[in-house]
Order: C-alpha cells, then sequence, then structure tokens
C-alpha cells in the first residue's frame, strides 16, 4: 500500500520541515501551510537581523524551539540549519520533504528572485537585509553562488538522510517521515494535489 502524501501525527497533526538547496523550499513552505492552514516558519527570516547580521546558535536554536513550540497544532519550516541548531526541528517533524528538482531549473528562478529583490519588486529574504549588487556578483556568500556550489553537497546529505529515514526504505516504520520530490515540476504538482485530496478526505 503506497504511503499518504504526508505522514502526521497520530491526531491529525502536521509538522512538515522542507529542505533542499538554497531557494527552493520557500515557495512550497508557503503553499503548503496555506493547504494545511497552519503557520509558516522561515529560518532565513529567523537567523538574519538587519543588516545580513547573523544569530548565534545559541540564540538561534532558542527562537527555532519558541516558533515550533507557539504552534501546536503544526506548522511548515523551510530551511536547513542543522549544522548551527542540531536536528531540533527533524526531531519534532511528522514528514520531511525533500525538494530535489534539477538546478538548470531551479537557478534560474533564484538568479530571478534575486534581481526582483535588488529593485526591491520581491519582498526580502529577510526584513532588514537588501541584497547589494556587489554580494550578489563578487561574494561567497552569493545566495547565485551558494547553490550553484552546494547542489551536490545537499543532494549527497540529503541521500544520506533518505537511507535513514525515507519513507518505503529499511525496515524502521515508526521512523520513516521523509519523501524526496524531483524532476521538472510534474512530480511535485502531483504531491500537491495528493495532499489536497487527502484532505478533502479527512
Amino acid at each position: 500500500m503506497p504511503s499518504p502524501p504526508l505522514v502526521g501525527d497520530a491526531h491529525g497533526n502536521y509538522r512538515v520541515h522542507i529542505v533542499g538547496n538554497s531557494g527552493n523550499p520557500f515557495t512550497l513552505g508557503k503553499q503548503l501551510a496555506d493547504i494545511l492552514g497552519v503557520p509558516f516558519i522561515s529560518l532565513d527570516t529567523l537567523f538574519w537581523k538587519p543588516g545580513w547580521v547573523k544569530l548565534t546558535e545559541h540564540t538561534m536554536g532558542a527562537k527555532v524551539r519558541q516558533a515550533l513550540a507557539n504552534c501546536p497544532n503544526g506548522w511548515v519550516v523551510d530551511g536547513n540549519y542543522s549544522r548551527r541548531i542540531g536536528p531540533i526541528i527533524e526531531d519534532a517533524s511528522t514528514d520531511m520533504i525533500w525538494l530535489d528538482p534539477p538546478l538548470a531549473l531551479y537557478l534560474p528562478r533564484i538568479v530571478w528572485r534575486t534581481f526582483l529583490r535588488l529593485l526591491k519588486l520581491e519582498p526580502l529574504c529577510s526584513p532588514g537585509c537588501p541584497e547589494m549588487l556587489s554580494k550578489v556578483l563578487f561574494s561567497k556568500e552569493s545566495i547565485v553562488w551558494w547553490c550553484i556550489t552546494y547542489h551536490r553537497v545537499v543532494r549527497d546529505r540529503e541521500n544520506a538522510r533518505m537511507a535513514q529515514i525515507g519513507l518505503g526504505i529499511g525496515s524502521n516504520i515508526d521512523g520513516q517521515k521523509m519523501r524526496r520530490i524531483g524532476g521538472w515540476g510534474r512530480e511535485l504538482h502531483a504531491w500537491i494535489g495528493d495532499v489536497k485530496r487527502m484532505l478533502r478526505r479527512e
């Protein structure tokens, strides 16, 4: 029997963590939160203070725990800060969705959204953190540079996590909650449709 599009908990609540390379999870996160009727939490928004100032690991961990605690009936979180805060979100989630489209699909979208942010036509990554042309073009912290250089790193990391908690992998059924969605968009569109149909049946 195939797995449901979302696992959830015994009370019909969904705590969904969306991971992937930079810029991928954000749009789906907002859409899925609206479908489920739960709050959307962007880790980038929590992490970056005005002027691109980073939170300390301790402060970031505390903010994430508080954000999750404020949403007892479910949430959707986008982003992966496990190197800074450990497995806080993974442990609390009922579902993990790994967005893994081809680089050729999402890189142009990242470039376009970054260009719109430069022109102040797109919401900022975090309040008080405007895009700067010098950072976009020449900084190794540029989201465009990050997407290119970390595409393989992220894929290897999430493949390893899939081997541990991927749905339909291994024998630890209780711990299986991670789903990979790849391709050029058809697979994602079909999955969103499955989520909506599941909710209508509940």
